[in-house]
């Protein structure tokens, strides 16, 4: 279901609204309703990157795929985030130099005898988001498989077709890599048998009569991002931790979240009230250290529902470290702790992930990995960089020179990115109302008119 359609005005051009010039302090970009989870987050942090370079403000409007290039030959917007295929370029008015490349695959059901060559979907009900990148990708797969046959469904997305998938009512569908990659956290039955055609290309696209020196800041900016660094630095902050779940479990978490979770979910709010903490970060922690067991027990003795040293029990005051609500509470003000530790010039949200790192390792080691990390000419208030050598940690030639010595530090690399990756399955699955009402003032939804007339 989708979300509110906060204007009453479908187009711009419909309710005879001027598209502001992109040097009067306003930016309009189109993202499509198709991106959803990490690959929405992105782009939204890339565009909103852009207008700050401009010193412009940022509005996000949401459309879907097959109605963009139209938009941007109507004017509702400065540019648009696509993806370049052959048909898209045949239509084509102007496009940055492309900033990814995304793999298009045949996602099937692994349950059901998936497909391992082209000629294998012969006959399989293949199933395809009308307008999209992926339906492209099949029109070229098709040109030298003229029998390759499909069905297009408008209006929907493709997280909507892989669920399908995933429950056997349809064989197969085409998404991109990243689509698949939030999917399975939650159908891990999903397998990408075969590369239905080469990798598409994600770049921004613009009216035809666009502003040249808007065309020419961002081809700037573009550059720039690649050479220096920041946009793998942000490819690392909404993907990285993808695929890291094993199959089994990406799925007893989900299992967990409807059996287990429900008789803590309160206690982690009364944390998260205190401390300021989501409380599913919390959650997620407190799955990656003990699965929800209060009762936990490990063979260093850190015990409980987050897994509590004595010392650090002792320092946050608690008498029972198998008792939940306390455990829950104490470890949530550690890591509030271990936050409020880190130099202020951190910004989020390397300094939570951070403070993940410190909550495993200790906030020396951490310090350490730090260290290793500025000695290699890295940045060590990112994560992405420190994760790199947070490893070398357990390597002598390395923890001789440091003042803490020898850590696990590979350990808490696994535990950060796992924390991250059920933190972004329980944000999809225990959705916070609050948020989603922001989100529906900061972002106009643009609708397809047939919908609303129906």
């Amino acid at each position: 279901m989708h979300k509110l359609l906060i204007s009453s005005c479908l187009l711009l051009a419909a309710c005879g609204q001027q598209l502001p010039a992109w040097n009067a302090g306003k930016l309009v970009i189109i993202v499509p309703e198709a991106m959803q989870g990490a690959k929405e987050e992105f782009e939204r942090e890339l565009a909103q990157l852009f207008a700050g370079k401009l010193n412009a403000t940022l509005e996000i409007i949401m459309m879907p795929e097959d109605q963009i290039l139209t938009a941007l030959h109507e004017q509702q917007a400065h540019l648009a985030a696509v993806s370049l295929r052959s048909g898209s370029i045949a239509n084509a008015q102007f496009f940055s130099p492309s900033y990814q490349t995304v793999r298009e695959l045949v996602v099937c059901n692994r349950d059901r005898s998936p497909p391992k060559k082209l000629a294998d979907l012969y006959k399989r009900k293949l199933v395809v988001v009308a307008g999209s990148a992926q339906e492209d990708a099949l029109r070229e797969a098709q040109n030298k498989s003229p029998w390759l046959e499909w069905q297009t469904r408008e209006g929907y997305t493709s997280d909507e077709l892989l669920e399908e998938v995933a429950e056997g009512t349809l064989d197969c569908a085409i998404a991109s890599e990243l689509q698949l990659a939030d999917a399975r956290n939650y159908y891990p039955n999903l397998i990408a048998t075969l590369d239905i055609a080469p990798p598409s290309r994600l770049a921004w696209g613009f009216p035809g009569n666009a502003d040249p020196e808007l065309l020419n800041q961002a081809q700037i900016f573009l550059t720039r991002i690649q050479l220096d660094g920041t946009l793998n630095r942000l490819k690392e902050r909404f993907y990285g931790h993808n695929n890291r779940l094993a199959r089994m479990d990406a799925a007893a978490f989900i299992t967990e979240t409807r059996i287990t979770l429900p008789h803590y979910r309160r206690m982690f709010e009364e944390a998260a009230s205190s401390t300021g903490i989501d409380w599913r970060l919390l959650a997620a922690l407190a799955y990656q250290e003990s699965q929800w067991d209060p009762l936990a027990t490990s063979y260093t003795n850190v015990r409980g529902m987050m897994m509590l040293t004595e010392d650090t029990a002792d320092e946050m005051n608690v008498s029972n470290r198998l008792d939940a609500r306390e455990s829950i509470i104490a470890g949530a003000k550690y890591l509030a702790m271990l936050k409020e530790k880190m130099p202020a010039r951190i910004s989020e949200p390397d300094r939570t992930w951070l403070a993940l790192a410190a909550y495993n390792q200790g906030y020396g080691h951490l310090e350490d990995a730090r260290i290793l990390t500025h000695r290699a000419g890295m940045n060590p208030d990112s994560w992405s960089d420190v994760k790199k050598w947070m490893p070398m940690l357990n390597q002598p030639g390395y923890y001789k020179t440091l003042i803490r010595g020898y850590a696990r530090g590979g350990e808490a690399v696994i535990l950060v990115e796992n924390i991250r990756n059920y933190y972004d399955m329980l944000k999809r699955l225990q959705p916070d109302p609050a948020q989603a009402i922001s989100d529906e003032i900061s972002y106009r939804l643009i609708e397809p008119l047939q919908r609303l007339l129906r």
